[in-house]
């Protein structure tokens, strides 16, 4: 039996947009080679901001088509790192907490002073803030990974590469509109659509995009719910206009605004403090919020995977996201093409969590942030001959504002002085000597002098601000030369100058909302100690003690003077006020050896960087407020190579890339840590293999090998866990008092070394109107660490999953029905985020995978 396509597979206009190829359908397809030599398809991308050849770009680049996304039931950019080798995407503890990386290299986004490493663009504009582009991608006409740095053609903040997303343009033709209903398990039920509307025969077109997206929780609440936590309540919308007065000239006009309103996200006990491991009778908080504040325990281990919390108050966390972009594509003559892409956009967030992560009212954290940003590209492209040349400018200009607040609750001070408070005199002594010694002069005066205050307060606040202004102008250029019919020369230069303001303030807030004044401990308790003497030897003497030193003794009269010990995130800190100016020159070489039209070979060296700025979190007292750029060099080899014989196609890339300067922000159990680390180096493997063994059979697998590790990095974060539960010292903590630990030679957190995807398609023969298979993926993620220290006790193990799929296509009726199932054999892993939980030494929480999900999907095309 002959088998029947799909009409969209029929070689039409649109087939020849949105048809797939590339390993794990990686590409999107333009054209059909039907010779009788081979199957395999032609690819476009715009990996250099023109249309050409996958098979013949020296980038390592992999594409999808929006049409095989929605078969793939891809429905955000976390689905699509499923897909990618190299391309890393998490989620911590909000939706507006996104994380990416490609080889080894990424950008926490906890830190609102972080840019990211990997350059994020949809429809050419560039997104600044990496959550703006975690909503669902629905309407996609393709999406490109492009891996290694992209500093020449796509600028700064492209260290480590970028991720283009392309949506689908109005038309005039009809056809390509589409409504969608998806259902599935945890009630889930995504509803989209989208239409094209002529209003001047192929002058004018409009183009309307519309989603909403709803599904319970995959996390349960001891005490709130079931089922509530990691919900999904996002929806979105886009209009476009299309103008097109003559064949030369098209202007092409969007407006978008999409908002997440979700209860997010939820980090169960992975383990437990209650008692330490290898050290009997030592207790942690565990034991403490269990016995004396009646808190819910869990035990974590396998328990982490009944996915349950206990809480306070469920997390919140909002995005709205709105933005007006224009493009206009000028024609000027046969070779010459003038591109403008104007943009304003807009993105405010809010999250607010229990940050203790227990049903003990202690600490609730506030997050609220907006961003406003205008950009402007203007670009000539020519092209004649051998020769291919793209120059332009690029001017970015952004303003970012953030309020935060660290709240300590009804039961702070409780916890406070049962839990904190003895360690701090543990480690410091003569804390209590002081306080002794006022509690004796305050006897010896009847009263006339006040002993010492409790350490701490319930109902205080530790607020903090931070805005910014920034500019950014920048002019680039880059040639395609063909030196001979098999050799052409790549090369670019891109020149950046930047300027920031950065204005932060912090504050330190009693329960009345009154400014704490500390008390002086920098010099060990010196000042204090003699302030004492002082005003003991005054009273022994019979005269007033000096106001100098009643000042001095002050602060620890005042409840809440021990609060500042608990560390980074309640410890008073000096305002930022810093302007930051900056250029770099980043650039690229390429050399490409295309031998026959089935071959090519490529070598490169390119660099980027990721701008310097301020850190907006209370950091460590001994940590530069100020980071400098980040920047990289990266040299690769690569091949793209097909067997039309075979029907083969075979893609590999070898690279290295040294990082200077790499930001790293790292979470310590009390503040993140944001400073410039020192050097990274990362060097891998790619090979993406796709294989037609026979007209009904496909196959596809991709393979990643990444190796990431710090050259240099002598302020790293120290071991917490182990030493708790083992007494085990941090290797890298050169003295015994030391805070910070060396972390050179150790693993990029979050990061495996080996991730391989195999997919099976099977296409299967049920009548002559339906176009169907089955598909079956298998992925396989190496073990990794998921703490920036590497501490033994934040290791993953290596885990396996599967999804499955059967499609099927109604040719008459133009419908697609999909039953789909991922990770269908419910393996249990931890997402790549683990954390030491907030003020409890030993304890380690972590953020949830998803679990097994099964659904049907509805498409129908109009």
């Amino acid at each position: 039996m002959t088998k029947m396509l799909p009409l969209r597979f029929q070689p039409s206009a649109l087939a020849v947009l949105v048809a797939m190829s590339m390993p794990i359908h990686s590409g999107i397809a333009v054209a059909q080679d039907n010779s009788a030599e081979s199957k395999l398809e032609i690819i476009t991308v715009k990996a250099q901001k023109r249309n050409q050849n996958l098979q013949e770009v020296p980038v390592s680049v992999t594409a999808f088509s929006g049409e095989q996304m929605a078969e793939s039931v891809i429905k955000d950019i976390y689905d699509l790192q499923s897909n990618v080798p190299g391309l890393i995407a998490t989620q911590s503890q909000s939706a507006t907490n996104s994380s990416f990386s490609i080889r080894g290299v990424g950008t926490s986004s906890q830190n609102f002073g972080l840019e990211s490493s990997v350059g994020m663009y949809i429809d050419g504009v560039y997104r600044a803030r990496q959550n703006s582009i975690i909503n669902n991608l629905v309407d996609i006409e393709a999406v490109e990974v492009l891996r290694g740095p992209q500093g020449t053609l796509f600028g700064k903040n492209t260290p480590s590469g970028a991720i283009l997303i392309r949506s689908v343009a109005p038309s005039h033709d009809g056809g390509d509109g589409f409504v969608e209903a998806t259902v599935g398990n945890f009630g889930l039920l995504n509803l989209s659509g989208a239409a094209s509307l002529s209003a001047i025969e192929d002058v004018l077109a409009f183009r309307i995009t519309a989603f909403n997206s709803d599904r319970d929780g995959i996390v349960s609440d001891i005490n709130l719910g079931e089922d509530v936590v990691n919900d999904r309540n996002r929806w979105g919308a886009r209009l476009q206009a299309l103008y097109t007065p003559n064949n030369d000239v098209s202007v092409r006009i969007i407006a978008d605004h999409s908002e997440i309103d979700e209860i997010c996200c939820a980090s169960p006990v992975f383990m437990d403090n209650y008692e330490a491991r290898d050290v009997p009778g030592r207790y942690g908080t565990d034991y403490l919020l269990t016995n004396v504040f009646n808190a819910h325990f869990f035990a974590g281990g396998d328990d982490f995977y009944n996915r349950e919390i206990a809480v306070n108050r469920l997390p919140v966390s909002t995005i709205e996201d709105s933005g007006l972009s224009m493009e206009i594509d000028w024609q000027l003559n046969e070779n010459l093409t003038f591109v403008s892409i104007s943009a304003s956009r807009s993105i405010d967030s809010k999250d607010a969590i229990d940050a203790d992560f227990t049903d003990v009212d202690i600490l609730t954290n506030i997050n609220d942030s907006q961003q406003s940003s205008f950009s402007q590209e203007l670009r000539l492209d020519y092209s004649k001959d051998k020769l291919n040349v793209i120059v332009g400018t690029y001017y970015f200009q952004q303003d970012l504002d953030l309020d935060y607040a660290l709240n300590g609750e009804s039961q702070f001070e409780a916890f406070y002085n049962a839990a904190v408070y003895p360690q701090v005199i543990e480690k410091a002594p003569a804390i209590q000597d002081l306080l002794d010694g006022l509690n004796n002069l305050s006897t010896l005066s009847g009263g006339l002098i006040a002993p010492a205050a409790t350490p701490s307060e319930s109902n205080v606040s530790f607020p903090h601000i931070a805005e910014q202004e920034h500019e950014s102008f920048a002019v680039f250029g880059q040639f395609d030369y063909a030196l001979s019919n098999e050799f052409t020369l790549t090369a670019g230069l891109r020149y950046t100058e930047e300027e920031k303001d950065l204005y932060s303030a912090f504050a330190e807030l009693n329960p009345a909302g009154e400014q704490y004044t500390p008390a002086n401990f920098a010099d060990g308790g010196v000042s204090l100690g003699l302030a004492l003497q002082n005003i003991g030897a005054a009273l022994l003497s019979g005269q007033a003690p000096a106001a100098e030193d009643l000042s001095t003794i002050a602060p620890l009269q005042s409840p809440g003077w021990g609060i500042p010990f608990i560390g980074a995130v309640t410890s008073p800190r000096p305002d930022i006020n810093e302007k930051l100016e900056d250029n770099q020159i980043t650039g690229t070489v390429k050399l490409s050896y295309q031998p026959s039209a089935s071959s090519m070979y490529y070598a490169l060296i390119g660099t980027g960087y990721k701008s310097g700025g301020t850190n907006t979190d209370r950091l460590a007292e001994k940590l530069e407020p100020v980071f400098n750029a980040e920047k990289s060099t990266s040299i690769e080899a690569g091949m793209k190579k097909d067997f039309p014989a075979q029907d083969l196609r075979l893609n590999a890339a070898i690279h290295k890339t040294d990082i200077s300067d790499f930001q790293a922000n790292t979470f310590t159990g009390t503040g993140f840590n944001l400073q410039n680390a020192g050097d990274l180096k990362t060097s891998g493997a790619e090979i993406e293999l796709t294989w037609l063994p026979s007209a009904m059979t496909e196959i596809n697998f991709s393979y990643a090998y990444v190796k990431a590790e710090f050259d240099t990095f002598l302020a790293g974060n120290c071991w917490l866990p182990s030493t708790f539960h083992s007494d085990l010292d941090d290797p890298g903590r050169k003295q015994p008092t030391d805070q910070f630990c060396d972390r050179s030679g150790d693993r990029v957190a979050s990061q495996p070394e080996h991730y391989a995807i195999l997919k099976l398609k099977q296409d299967i023969d049920l009548s002559s109107g339906i176009y169907s298979y089955l598909q079956v993926e298998l992925s396989h993620t190496s073990d990794q660490f998921t703490d920036g220290s590497n501490d033994p006790l934040h290791h993953l193990d290596a885990y396996n999953l599967v999804n499955l799929r059967f499609f099927m296509n109604f040719s008459a009726l133009d419908l697609d029905v999909i039953l789909w199932g991922r990770n269908i054999l419910d393996e249990e892993y931890l997402a790549s985020t683990t954390i030491n939980t907030p003020v409890q030494d030993g304890k380690i929480s972590s953020y949830v995978a998803e679990p097994a999900t099964f659904g049907l999907t509805v498409k129908k095309r109009f």
